[in-house]
């Protein structure tokens, strides 16, 4: 940011300091037990998300038949709620008291209870004891998780199987909690149409609230498209039915199991990406967004019980970085990455309330020293948003190819009738900018600001006091 002149960073914000916000964490797994929650709630309270998705554990909690112990998940929840959290969660997986298969998987990953009259009614009484345990506590609940895929549905992807499935679990939770917001989908991804049209035909789309995706993708891009063509289609089944991201993230090193495995991400790129995606999901509108995840761990998805071997895949996901013992059990202190500085700031800047809009600001080409040349005139992502004190922020960034190219470049813009008090924040590293006056040309019609930096990862260009 050389020749901006630094006025001050980005404040954070505590969880229990936000009365709204839509930026939210995964702390799944606990169902399986693998990392130690006690390590990560003051860490993860700092950072500032509201929504904090969890897994319930059928196996974790019901060991003797139709005995339930609460007391670990009770924990977690209230440990969250405690510092300012709201924990919603995901109901899985199945249960080897009630399932021969779950015997020989880890966590019973994958085996949904559908076979047969016991397991569904087995499955209908867990669900409406822990609705009803955690009623006044927890309000929102996901019927499974990524049915789409093999490793959640091991015997069989059926779209219509989920479909039926989650018909009966949404009855059960409403027959505990009329209230309660019933949570449909957590596919792999919005873009699984047909499996995800299929499912709600069976009566599914007129049973739930709300549908879940998971995009996992350097590509933010693909939100452009994915998610409103998600929306229509919910729509066709329920035209009040909310869009929910309940994962997304991307690795901070390149030896990772999981998604994106393989690819060649840094912690500097993981940064750049949880920044990227979080900002397409505000502007895809969808409810809440959820970031996987609050710490590296295991992926625990295709373990076979008493192969140890097969479940120590270690996940680099976390924007509190672990290390592991000789069980896979997440270790150290958890350490933050960059990926926790940069989504804090993204969680205080979006705090509370803001709309998008459209703002009267056009993208203007103008002489750039900087580059001995013109300003950059390719591809940008745009977007403007409004807060309530009537403040602006345009968002902006070139989407480059996020694992082999870095970029840097200036932009120039001229905007009408908007708050003369013009700043630039760098959502990585939170620190906030004053556009120098030779950059500016003001009057009380408009402002043209020059040459000022552009990335390939979003930054504000704000109009008023948007930040803190």
């Amino acid at each position: 940011m050389e020749n901006m002149i630094e006025v001050g960073k980005v404040t954070p914000k505590k969880s229990v300091d936000i009365k709204k916000s839509k930026l939210g964490i995964g702390f799944e797994k606990l169902d399986r037990n693998v990392f130690d929650p006690e390590k990560a709630y003051d860490k993860l309270a700092l950072v500032g998300v509201k929504w904090v998705r969890i897994q319930s554990g059928w196996q974790r909690t019901e060991r003797e038949k139709g005995v339930y112990d609460f007391a670990w998940l009770d924990s977690v929840v209230d440990n969250l709620i405690e510092r300012g959290m709201r924990p919603w969660i995901c109901l899985c997986y199945g249960n080897e008291l009630y399932n021969e298969e779950a015997k020989a998987v880890f966590g019973a990953v994958g085996c949904p209870p559908i076979f047969n009259d016991e397991q569904k009614t087995a499955w209908a009484n867990y669900v409406k004891a822990i609705v009803s345990h955690f009623d006044g506590r927890v309000t929102h609940w996901e019927i499974w998780n990524e049915a789409d895929g093999t490793h959640c549905w091991k015997h069989g992807v059926n779209p219509v199987e989920y479909g039926n499935f989650s018909i009966d679990t949404a009855k059960a939770i409403h027959e505990v909690s009329s209230g309660a917001t019933v949570i449909g989908g957590a596919v792999c991804s919005p873009a699984n149409l047909g499996f995800i049209a299929q499912a709600l035909a069976t009566g599914m789309g007129a049973a739930i609230d709300a549908f879940s995706f998971h995009e996992y993708t350097p590509d933010e891009t693909h939100l452009f498209e994915h998610v409103p063509a998600l929306r229509v289609l919910c729509h066709k089944f329920n035209p009040d039915m909310k869009i929910i991201q309940g994962e997304s993230g991307s690795q901070s090193r390149s030896d990772g199991c999981g998604a994106l495995a393989g690819c060649a991400w840094t912690p500097e790129r993981q940064a750049k990406q949880c920044v990227r995606h979080a900002i397409a999901d505000l502007i895809t509108e969808v409810e809440f967004t959820s970031y996987f995840s609050c710490m590296d761990m295991i992926e625990a998805l295709n373990g076979k019980v008493g192969d140890l071997s097969s479940y120590l895949d270690y996940g680099y996901f976390g924007i509190l970085g672990a290390d592991f013992d000789e069980n896979g059990f997440a270790s150290g202190e958890y350490t933050p990455k960059p990926s926790y500085y940069a989504y804090q700031n993204v969680c205080s800047i979006f705090a509370e309330d803001f709309e998008v809009c459209d703002l009267p600001l056009l993208r203007m080409t103008q002489q750039s020293r900087r580059l001995c040349g013109q300003d950059y005139s390719g591809r940008l992502i745009t977007q403007g948003f409004s807060k309530p004190n009537g403040s602006y922020a345009l968002a902006y960034w070139n989407p480059t190819e996020l694992l082999s190219t870095s970029f840097e470049s200036t932009v120039s813009f001229r905007g009408y009738m908007l708050p003369q008090d013009i700043k630039i924040v760098d959502l990585i590293d939170g620190k906030i900018y004053k556009v120098p006056e030779n950059r500016l040309e003001q009057t009380d019609i408009y402002s043209v600001i020059k040459n000022i930096p552009v990335k390939d990862y979003p930054m504000l260009l704000t109009f008023g006091d948007f930040v803190e």
